[in-house]
Parts: C-alpha cells; sequence; structure tokens
C-alpha cells in the first residue's frame, strides 16, 4: 500500500500546461528525491500534493484512499505535511512556540484558558529528542544555525505525526556540517516509518538519502529510477534533456 499515490497528475494555468500526467507513487519510510530544472514543474507538483493547488485532470490517494484537496487544511488532515524553502518561522519566537504555532496547547485556570507552556516545552523537547538534534525548545530562532532552524521546522511536521512530509530544498543556502544535520533529520524521518518526497538541486543529497529519484522535465516525468540503479551523470543528462528518458 502506497502512503501517496498520483495517478496522470495534470495542471494547466490558462494556456500554460505546467504538468502533463504524471504519475508517482511514495511507500511507507521512503525517501524520494524530486530533481528537475526550473520550470520543470516540480513546486507545482508539490502544491498540489500539499493543497495549494487542485490538479486540473488526475487523482490523489492516500493510503490507496481517494483524496480530493481544496486547501493546505485538507492535505493536513490526510497526513500531509510540508516544510517551505524558507521554513516559514518567526525569528522572534523560541523553538517551542514555533512548534506549536496555531496549534499551542491550552489550559483552564478558573474560567479563562491559558497557554500551557510547560506542556508545550515538554512536548518540543520530546520532539527534537526524536530527531536527534540539539535544538532547545526555549531557544530563539533568530540565534539559530540552518540546521537547527530546520530541526523546527520539522519538528512542526511531526507535531501531527504525518503520514508524508514534503522537503522544498532543505539544504539550500546552508553550510555543509548543517547540511548533515538535515540529512541526519530526513534519515530519521525514514526510521520512524514517514514517507518524504525531497525537491532538492543537490545531487549528493539526493543520493546519501534518497531510496528512488524522480526526474522531471517541462512539467513531464522522464525518469522514475532506484538510486543504486542510476548515476549522477545520468540524472544530469535526463533533467538537461541530453538523456530523453530512462
Amino acid at each position: 500500500m502506497a502512503t501517496l499515490r498520483l495517478t496522470g497528475i495534470t495542471k494547466s494555468f490558462g494556456a500554460i500546461h505546467a504538468l502533463a500526467g504524471v504519475d508517482l507513487e511514495v511507500q511507507r519510510g521512503e525517501a524520494v528525491g524530486l530533481m528537475g530544472d526550473n520550470g520543470a514543474g516540480k513546486s507545482t507538483l508539490m502544491k498540489i500534493i500539499a493543497g495549494n493547488f487542485r490538479p486540473t485532470a488526475g487523482k490523489i490517494e492516500i493510503d490507496d484512499e481517494p483524496v480530493d484537496f481544496y486547501k493546505p487544511i485538507d492535505a493536513r488532515n490526510k497526513g500531509v505535511e510540508i516544510v517551505y524553502q524558507d521554513l516559514a518561522l518567526c525569528d522572534n519566537l523560541t523553538a517551542a512556540a514555533n512548534v506549536f504555532l496555531g496549534r499551542e496547547i491550552k489550559r483552564r485556570l478558573g474560567p479563562l484558558k491559558v497557554l500551557d507552556y510547560p506542556a508545550m516545552y515538554a512536548k518540543a523537547a520530546e520532539l527534537f529528542g526524536e530527531l536527534k538534534s540539539e535544538t532547545r525548545p526555549r531557544d530563539l530562532v533568530k540565534q539559530m544555525s540552518g540546521g537547527q532552524r530546520q530541526a523546527v521546522a520539522i519538528a512542526r511536521t511531526r507535531l501531527s505525526d504525518p503520514k508524508l512530509v514534503l522537503m522544498d530544498e532543505p539544504t539550500a543556502a546552508i553550510s555543509v556540517r548543517q547540511v548533515k544535520e538535515v540529512l541526519g533529520l530526513i534519515n530519521r524521518l525514514k526510521e520512524t516509518h514517514h514517507a518524504v518526497v525531497l525537491v532538492s538541486h543537490r545531487m549528493p543529497d539526493v543520493f546519501e538519502v534518497c531510496d528512488r529519484v524522480i526526474v522531471m522535465r517541462r512539467g513531464h516525468k522522464v525518469a522514475d529510477k532506484h538510486i543504486d540503479e542510476t548515476s549522477p551523470e545520468e540524472v544530469t543528462g535526463l533533467i538537461t534533456g541530453a538523456i530523453a528518458t530512462a
């Protein structure tokens, strides 16, 4: 049973055809790399899975159940979480406050409901521990490294225990050491049986943590190969068009 199955996904914006009949499957505990040049359709596909766009045609299934996402909350309710490239974090808040943003834990104090900070700190510490991250719940995000920020964003997705985590360029513009931290976080997600779709331009990252690589070009899927059955050279050729399909 596939955690995610896309069948014939097509998306048009007027006369512009962003996606043309894309099929894709992701299994539980599997990381799939999604690669392609700018304009290949990667971001559009991710936004469809995350509920930002509705496909013009095609079918989406989660755990073999057909779903129809009208907005992002519909996707979240079905177990789909996304970590955007800009992370969408509030720099002036603590790690724990960012993890629980919009989903704060509250307790009753007489006739009032107040934020339960101890409970949120404890749960955030538990999530960071599961991710084997050194991030601390009370630290301000603005004082964190790129790797720690990614840990906060991923911990936020783990709050709802999703089935599928979408990651958009998580290792862009961070240091080599921080890249290792983020790749370690992706491996933690796989170990805890989450399905992951990783959009990246960084070939070494995809080949290090992904089980399969899917290549898109001009809205079409041109390859879907196990990572052991391809090479960076072949993937580069598929991205540029030097190799038509594989």
